[in-house]
């Protein structure tokens, strides 16, 4: 059986490594937001090309404490897209500010910065780029305008760990960033952690303090909450960090066999010339979608849908978000994306067989 996405076949890849690291820290006195996370912090400011980082408990808590961070709250709209998993708009939510979405670029799924402008109103304070698939957005174009508005720029990077856009890693551009280390991202826990880069010591420091109810010395200083980053997660995460730039390879090694398949009814991911995808998803449009879904999970073959409903659309957000333009290709490509499977540990034989399926479908059936 090949599955969309086996974080446990990544545990097992390095489980040597991971299983000592686990016995360390439970052999040891601290198990919240001790070594390891402080490590951790380190190592991935590093890696991303920020000052800082800042570990929390999950990335739904990384967008909310990035924007608090911010001072962004009740009565504050933030501008972000509706394509997206729903922790990006939780996130605004939580803090107590209200999203106002826009469309998307159809090449690549993310934010159409020529709607930025229609969408502003004075309530705005930010803006909410995310960076889906493992591919950048457009980001001078958003930068600019952001400069230009006086906007905040906060980059949603849950799928985008160690890519980059014009030389420089995504989660290093805007005034602060977020990502989800879910096991199946291409940075992934074996549970829930998340993390937060930024260049300005201040917003680091007010994420520190907002992550332990506004703590300085036990002492609540500003208005916080619990998001703590235990140390299991963290010291897993330091293991898989050695390895994410190697497993990203191997993802476009994989992204290149698929990329074969582009044909009159089969639409393969389009790649941004100034950016490095790093395909956490590969992720394809096909008026086919559910047969071909059927035909494929016939031959035990697993693919996802990344995501079936956009967020507007939710029993939960339906007529109740704010909408800054038309949604028709946010709407349009949900009927029709499908996410092959995904993974460094797939088999280029997997891959392959892959490939051979759905040619065989559209041989015969389309």
């Amino acid at each position: 059986m090949i599955t969309c996405a086996n974080p446990k076949a990544q545990y097992l890849s390095y489980k040597e490594e991971i299983d000592a690291e686990i016995e360390s820290v439970l052999n040891g006195s601290t198990y919240i937001l001790g070594d390891q996370v402080s490590l951790l912090e380190k190592k991935f400011s590093e890696f991303i090309g920020t000052n800082f980082s800042v570990g929390v408990a999950n990335g739904t808590d990384a967008i909310e404490i990035a924007l608090r961070a911010l001072d962004i709250g009740i009565g504050d709209e933030v501008i972000t897209v509706s394509h997206s998993a729903v922790a990006t708009i939780a996130g605004i939510e939580a803090c107590g500010a209200s999203p106002v979405i826009i469309d998307l670029e159809e090449d690549f799924y993310t934010i159409d910065p020529k709607l930025l402008k229609a969408a502003l109103n004075p309530n705005v304070k930010a803006v909410v780029v995310v960076h889906i698939y493992g591919q950048s957005s457009s980001m001078n174009e958003i930068m600019t305008f952001c400069n230009e508005h006086n906007l905040y720029l906060i980059e949603d990077c849950a799928q985008a760990h160690g890519a980059y856009y014009e030389g420089k890693r995504l989660g290093s551009m805007g005034d602060i960033a977020c990502f989800s280390c879910y096991p199946t991202k291409n940075l992934g826990a074996i549970g829930d952690g998340g993390l937060i880069t930024t260049n300005s010591q201040e917003l680091a420091s007010k994420a520190r303090k907002i992550r332990e109810y506004g703590w300085v010395n036990r002492v609540s200083e500003i208005r916080g909450r619990n998001s703590r980053l235990d140390e299991i997660q963290a010291a897993i995460l330091n293991v898989k960090l050695k390895y994410l730039d190697s497993d990203n390879h191997k993802r476009n090694q994989i992204a290149n066999i698929y990329d074969h398949l582009s044909c009159k009814h089969f639409h393969v991911p389009k790649r941004r010339k100034n950016a490095d995808h790093v395909f956490h998803l590969y992720v394809c449009r096909t008026s086919y979608r559910d047969d071909l879904i059927k035909y494929l999970q016939d031959f035990d073959v697993f693919p996802g849908i990344h995501y079936p409903i956009p967020i507007h659309l939710h029993p939960a957000y339906k007529g109740k978000i704010n909408m800054g333009s038309t949604m028709s290709i946010t709407e349009s490509i949900a009927k029709e994306i499908i996410s092959l499977p995904m993974y460094p540990e797939l088999k280029i034989s997997e891959a392959q067989k892959i490939v051979e399926l759905v040619a065989s479908f559209y041989d015969s059936y389309a």
